[in-house]
């Protein structure tokens, strides 16, 4: 059996994916990019309880999770510990290659320059992110990078999949630091 906690009400218990793959709020489908935010969105929940900026990020091949994070810049008094980051590192790990071709990465947030970059590097196929970053978003806000000519590897994008939910983690972390 197979548990799906859902955010609006109590968990379910599932005993297949397709009964996992439905919403108790909407009772529709949800999308595969819309479960795996869900997931990227809990990592981002559980980066705000330890006082991160809440950004989370999955990174699933096939429908295999390879790894989930939120951010850890200052749980590790490191700059680079964005959750893309630490998510890729981590899939890397997993898979024993640095080059994730065939992957999906799933980011409640715009990644930012240093992000999209990872991502190039990785050759991920697909980026899905929630909310846009008007500030540092270098995927599509700024720069382009995933759709760089001068680069040797582009990253498709979908963009706003659980784009208000993905805002509003955001909006009322920084509205509670005020």
């Amino acid at each position: 059996m197979r548990s799906l906690t859902v955010i609006f009400a109590t968990p379910i218990v599932c005993c297949s994916l397709f009964e996992a793959m439905f919403s108790a709020s909407e009772g529709r489908p949800l999308s595969a990019h819309e479960r795996w935010m869900r997931e990227a969105l809990q990592a981002a929940r559980d980066a705000r309880t330890a006082g991160e900026v809440p950004v989370g990020t999955c990174v699933v091949i096939g429908d295999e999770l390879l790894a989930v994070a939120g951010n850890r810049t200052r749980t590790d008094c490191d700059p680079t510990a964005h959750a893309e980051m630490v998510a890729l590192r981590a899939a890397a790990r997993k898979l024993g290659n640095y080059r994730l071709a065939k992957t999906i990465v799933y980011s409640t947030l715009e990644p930012c320059a240093m992000c999209a970059g990872a991502l190039i590097q990785a050759r991920v196929s697909l980026l899905v992110y929630g909310a846009a970053d008007e500030k540092a978003g270098a995927v599509e806000s700024h720069f382009q990078i995933c759709d760089a000519n001068q680069l040797n590897h582009r990253v498709e994008v979908i963009k706003g999949v659980l784009e208000s939910e993905c805002r509003e983690l955001m909006q009322e972390f920084f509205k509670e630091r005020r």
